[in-house]
This record gives structure tokens, C-alpha cells and sequence, in this order.
């Protein structure tokens, strides 16, 4: 079981075990704000709930802006797994400046790219090619993304996952 943990300003922080966000509660660090109620914990002093999303009584600072580092992973996740020539299903990545032409790895120049694309092109640009893109690559934004853990979603923090968005 995992716990979806918000700041003071209801602002997704972490996912923490369910464990941990008992003990933030149990100090007086945090409330709960949804819990399980089929799933109580049951303790030398009772049952208690277990909590599924809690919030922190001060506010944490994060320190700078998180940025999101390149993946394959990510790229194809953002792209929704979707070649970004034709639409097809994609396996692959491919930089749209092809590095041996200068293009860097990031989420400006990286798409996700189906094999029979991937090879096509080659060495070129898609302007070379005649190929235009479906969408326009960028960094991703949102919860989903920043915030670690929260890729595989709990329906519960659905409501608190958007607010962030």
C-alpha cells in the first residue's frame, strides 16, 4: 500500500508507504485526508486508518525547480507510445536533429518513433524526409511527471493529482 503525500499547500510532494505516512500522522506531521476504510491498520491501541492520501502540517520548501530527466522511457510515455511521423505504435526514439548533426538529447529534439521510421529517416531531418510531426515535442508537465511514484495511481488521489496539473 502506498500514500500519496501533499504539502501544506495541497501540492503532490511523494508517494511513501503507507508505514511511513502513519508515523507523519502519528506525530502530528500530518493528517489524513482520504483513507482506506475496508483496510484499517490494527495496533496495540486500536485500529487506525490506513491512510491513502495525507497532508503535511507546514509547508516544505522544495529546493529549485524539479526538472525531468530525459528517458526513453519518458519520451515514449509522453508520445503515448505513438510514432511521431505516422501515428503507428512505437518501439524506438529518434532525435529529429540527428546528434551527428549537433541535435542534443532533450525532450525538444526527442520523439518516439516507430522502426520502419526510424530507419527510413536515417541521417535527416524530417524536413529532408517531407515528414512533418504530429505533435510538437516539449518537456512534459503535471503531477504525473514531478512528483515520483504517481505514475501508477491510486483512484483515490485522482482529485488531488489534478489540482496540481
Amino acid at each position: 500500500m502506498r500514500t500519496l503525500v501533499l504539502n501544506a499547500g495541497y501540492e503532490p510532494l511523494a508517494v511513501v508507504s503507507f508505514k511511513r505516512a502513519l508515523v507523519l500522522v502519528m506525530n502530528d506531521k500530518a493528517t489524513v485526508i482520504e483513507h482506506i476504510p475496508e483496510d484499517p491498520v490494527w495496533g496495540t491501541d486500536g485500529a487506525h486508518d490506513r491512510p491513502a492520501v495525507i497532508l503535511l502540517s507546514r509547508y516544505v520548501r522544495v529546493p529549485g525547480g524539479r526538472t525531468i530527466p530525459v528517458t526513453r522511457r519518458g519520451v515514449l510515455r509522453r508520445d503515448a507510445h505513438r510514432c511521431g511521423y505516422c501515428g503507428r505504435s512505437a518501439s524506438t526514439i529518434d532525435h529529429i536533429l540527428p546528434r551527428s548533426r549537433g541535435g542534443a538529447d532533450s525532450w525538444e529534439n526527442l520523439v518516439a518513433c516507430c522502426l520502419k521510421c526510424n530507419n527510413l529517416k536515417s541521417d535527416r531531418t524530417p524536413q529532408e524526409m517531407g515528414w512533418e510531426l504530429r505533435l510538437t515535442p516539449g518537456a512534459p508537465r503535471g503531477a504525473q511527471w514531478s512528483v515520483r511514484g504517481t505514475d501508477r495511481t491510486d483512484p483515490s488521489w485522482e482529485p488531488y493529482l489534478a489540482l496540481a496539473a
